[in-house]
């Protein structure tokens, strides 16, 4: 499709090291929000509107005191942590994309974004960095520092992994639905570029599928980790349309790409495998189809998009991810074919004792995408 690199084959890239930590990582995701603030103004990401420092909700507290482990994971109870697979409507409501039914129950906790945050930090596909720092660096303005809008940020991985990454001052404007996950993601925040240049970080509460041009008034990168394929065709048009009119790049990873490899094979993953890919193209979202889609609308508004794959590879290191991912998928799958459910409930037994004995091995296909808006103004 016009403007748009074809993906270069998956590497055969090893698991982390038991105890390696994500790459790059300055700060840690805390148990509870720490004693700082976020006194940075959180400002409406649509409406400019400024409403002020949040404090911790009651029901933010009630669900947090709930989950055992908090940031170092859930006990394996069997139950399924938000985010990872379909969810209890009494559970804590975070990211919302769009203005929805207050009873929708929620998408993401802080314990899932925590539990999932090394494995992407070494699926991200560090191989779209080297053309994007150069883009960087020929924008007008560099030596003022870099402005990146990460959407639908949740505790702030991305930063963690990317901020490290890239030389010069920049400033991070975090946005995200939910308060609590926008004061986790500042006080995990880092501090320093990989050159040591300042790093410094706002929050914007807002609806991250409303973004408009004016929202990204000087955008140097737009970001976002796992949010492509929770959004509609209309929304994503839309962030393609906000980027180009800011003339500014977008680094957008880890979307699912509908493949799952798991090793030993069992005769019910292909059915899994399709009823949950079916399951999350509910309600209009594009689901495995959102690179595809995003490829071309970012390329229709003149962007050279760069596709790379970046698969979670989880095995013995990384069971307590594997054992919560297992649950949400087949969750998923289970709740999009109803006729499953008897043999998928002997199926998930399975795979959790062979990934409780360290004999799972489980490839999530994911894929990151960098567009190259056109850029203007002589650059």
């Amino acid at each position: 499709m016009s403007g748009t690199t074809a993906s270069k084959p998956a590497s055969d890239t090893a698991s982390p090291a038991p105890g390696a930590t994500a790459g790059g990582r300055q700060g840690k995701v805390p148990v509870q929000p720490g004693p700082r603030e976020a006194k940075d103004g959180e400002v409406g990401a649509v409406t400019g509107e400024t409403t002020g420092g949040t404090a911790r909700s009651a029901t933010a507290a009630a669900a947090a005191g709930t989950a055992s482990g908090a940031a170092g994971g859930p006990a394996d109870d069997g139950a399924v942590i938000a985010g990872a697979g379909p969810v209890r409507a009494a559970e804590r409501a975070t990211l919302r994309l769009r203005d929805t039914d207050p009873e929708e129950p929620p998408r993401y906790a802080p314990e899932w974004l925590a539990l999932r945050e090394e494995a992407d930090a070494f699926a991200r596909a560090a191989d779209l960095l080297d053309p994007l720092r150069i883009r960087l660096a020929n924008l007008p303005g560099r030596a003022h520092g870099t402005v990146i809008h990460d959407l639908g940020c949740g505790t702030g991985s991305m930063g963690r992994w990317l901020a490290p990454r890239l030389d010069g001052a920049q400033h991070w404007v975090l946005h995200d639905r939910d308060p609590y996950l926008l004061h986790f993601a500042a006080v995990a925040s880092p501090r320093a570029a990989a050159d040591g240049s300042r790093v410094t970080v706002e929050t914007r509460r807002g609806d991250v599928a409303r973004l408009t041009p004016d929202a990204l008034v000087g955008a140097t990168l737009v970001t976002a980790s796992a949010l492509l394929d929770v959004l509609t065709r209309e929304e994503v048009e839309a962030l393609a349309e906000a980027c180009a009119g800011a003339s500014c790049p977008a680094l957008l990873t880890l979307s699912v790409a509908g493949r799952v490899e798991l090793e030993p094979a069992h005769p019910l993953d292909t059915e899994i495998v399709e009823a949950f890919n079916a399951h999350q193209r509910r309600d209009g979202l594009l689901g495995p189809d959102a690179v595809d889609v995003a490829c071309e609308a970012f390329g229709e508004r003149g962007a050279t998009v760069i596709v790379h794959p970046s698969a979670w590879r989880l095995g013995p290191e990384q069971a307590e991810l594997t054992a919560q991912w297992l649950r949400g998928w087949v969750g998923a799958a289970v709740e999009e074919s109803p006729e499953l459910a008897e043999r998928a409930e002997a199926y998930l037994a399975e795979r959790l004792a062979a990934c409780a004995a360290g004999e799972l091995r489980v490839v999530v296909h994911h894929n990151d995408l960098l567009a190259l808006a056109r850029p203007t103004d002589g650059a």
